[in-house]
């Protein structure tokens, strides 16, 4: 994921600084994909194993809404 991160940022610099071609702009579309994809699923999996505590003690699960 840095290589995916590193290569977002280099493409937003050259794009600030001289604009990209069609083909940078496709990899940068699908290179920023690739990362929302994967925060998304880090999210996911993080919020799949939260729990609530009550006062009282007792865990629940989050539920999906």
């Amino acid at each position: 994921m840095d290589e995916v991160i590193a290569r977002i940022n280099a493409l937003a610099k050259k794009a600030k600084n001289e604009g990209l071609t069609a083909e940078e702009l496709t990899e940068r579309d699908r290179l920023r994909r690739i990362y929302i994809d994967s925060y998304k699923a880090n999210l996911v999996a993080q919020l799949e194993n939260t729990y609530i505590v009550d006062p009282d003690g007792t865990k629940h699960k989050l539920k999906h809404k």
